[in-house]
């Protein structure tokens, strides 16, 4: 199999790596840099458990092949705050808005994509939002709480 170099960021560090032509860009968060909050699900692009943020954007890192993200940026759940926890995963500790843990990376991650987009969303539009992500565990009731809350908590900051 052919194999191409690649220059990106993750996380704010620039990395160089030779892949696979076809590698997907899971498959080298984790098993090349050893990035483990993004979880590999359904690997087909339906449960939302892999998602990372390319150029602050959500993408599905099971469907995006490496060789893509040449010359960009990625951030994975590792990488959304340098010291400490996030607003956004404050805000799911704070309201129990996570029980397994399996999909909260990316649930986070595209939390956080929709207030970047939307600082004072409905819920409904939270719904519409994360509807791309599965979770089995919360039935969606206190996470739909920990982005609205973090979201009134981000405007009275204003």
């Amino acid at each position: 199999m052919k194999k191409a170099e690649i220059e990106f960021t993750v996380n704010g560090k620039k990395r160089t790596l030779f892949v696979k032509t076809n590698e997907l860009l899971i498959n080298v968060l984790r098993n090349d840099l050893n990035l483990t909050g993004t979880k590999y699900a359904c690997g087909i692009g339906e449960c939302g458990a892999c998602t990372v943020l390319l150029e602050g954007r959500p993408v599905l890192s099971c469907l995006t092949l490496a060789v893509d993200v040449n010359g960009k940026n990625i951030t994975t759940i590792e990488g959304i705050s340098k010291d400490g926890f996030d607003p956004v995963q404050k805000s799911f500790l704070k309201n129990a808005a996570v029980q397994c843990g399996f999909c909260t990376p990316g649930m986070i991650l595209m939390a956080k994509s929709l207030l970047k987009e939307n600082p004072n969303p409905t819920e409904d539009e939270i719904r519409d939002y994360l509807r791309g992500n599965i979770c089995r565990c919360t039935g969606y009731t206190q996470i739909i709480k920990a982005v609205k809350e973090c979201a009134n908590n981000h405007n009275q900051d204003k």
